[in-house]
């Protein structure tokens, strides 16, 4: 069974739809494994998207589940769509393979919402202040090559908020990220805050900043990413990062933590009018 870079959005709800129509037969993993003649880890990795969702295999117990077979054929169609890879696979090369499903869920949610106490997001990055916070990281330990493949990723990125129907992306950030310059080129930091005050304009982009003066908020602690998506069978899903890997959150009660972190967040940074104003502010400082 051919091991995939990350899985895609596909495979993760199609490997959950899975369990719960075995569950829903009756069947424990290890029963399910005997009529695959394979071990229960094979169907467990099948369920959780750690392997690709190989097609002679999910007919088969597709049938055991008793799912009728036009759904049987619907499943296999979905099956053999998701098990394409993504676009980001190219980049497998320097991508890890913790964060190679945050890009499959970006570009599969509807709404991304995020909490930045140090950096600019990503998707709202300028080229040469990607480069600057990269250089910063351990990426720039890679030597510079390592580098341009990681400010070429994050770029490739972006192209979702072009898309015709882009998700809803709503960040918070600490004013630190104004605050902090990420290069001696004062200009870098201008161009980067002008790209910031353009994305305000967006309607599907919403950027707010936490100011000082608002004091401390119930999301000091690391910066997090709450994703939701269009698909039924896919829940709210929470990323969070850490110096050397990363955490997948889908259980209902840590999913609504950070809601409602959000939720109270927000409501107490600051509106767009005065986002825009503070951005205005600090680009002239620079």
């Amino acid at each position: 069974m051919e091991r995939r870079v990350a899985p895609t959005v596909g495979q993760v709800v199609l490997g959950r739809r899975l369990q719960e129509l075995r569950e829903a037969a009756g069947l424990s993993r290890e029963q399910a494994a005997k009529v695959l003649r394979v071990t229960s880890a094979t169907v467990r990795r099948m369920e959780t998207a750690d392997v690709a969702l190989r097609i002679p295999y999910v007919q088969v117990l597709l049938e055991a589940y008793g799912v009728v077979p036009d759904e049987v054929g619907t499943f296999v169609r979905l099956a053999e769509e998701a098990n394409r890879p993504g676009w980001w696979q190219r980049y497998h090369d320097v991508l890890p393979e913790w964060f190679s499903l945050y890009v499959s869920l970006e570009g599969a949610a509807r709404i991304i919402r995020s909490y930045e106490p140090h950096f600019v997001p990503g998707l709202l990055q300028t080229e040469a202040y990607a480069r600057a916070v990269l250089e910063a990281g351990t990426v720039g330990q890679g030597g510079p090559e390592a580098i341009e493949r990681h400010v070429s990723l994050r770029m490739e990125r972006q192209r979702l908020l072009e898309r015709p129907d882009p998700p809803h992306l709503w960040v918070i950030m600490d004013e630190t990220v104004l605050r902090r310059p990420v290069s001696i080129r004062g200009e870098v930091m201008r161009d980067q805050l002008d790209k910031l005050l353009e994305y305000t304009e967006r309607d599907r982009v919403t950027v707010q900043v936490a100011e000082f003066a608002a004091g401390p908020h119930p999301g000091t602690y690391a910066p997090f990413t709450l994703f939701r998506f269009a698909e039924p069978e896919l829940p709210d899903l929470v990323f969070t990062e850490y110096l050397t890997g990363a955490l997948y959150l889908d259980a209902r009660t840590e999913v609504s933590a950070h809601l409602e972190v959000l939720d109270h967040m927000s409501a107490g940074a600051a509106s767009a009018e005065r986002t825009r104003r503070l951005l205005r502010e600090y680009r002239d400082r620079f």
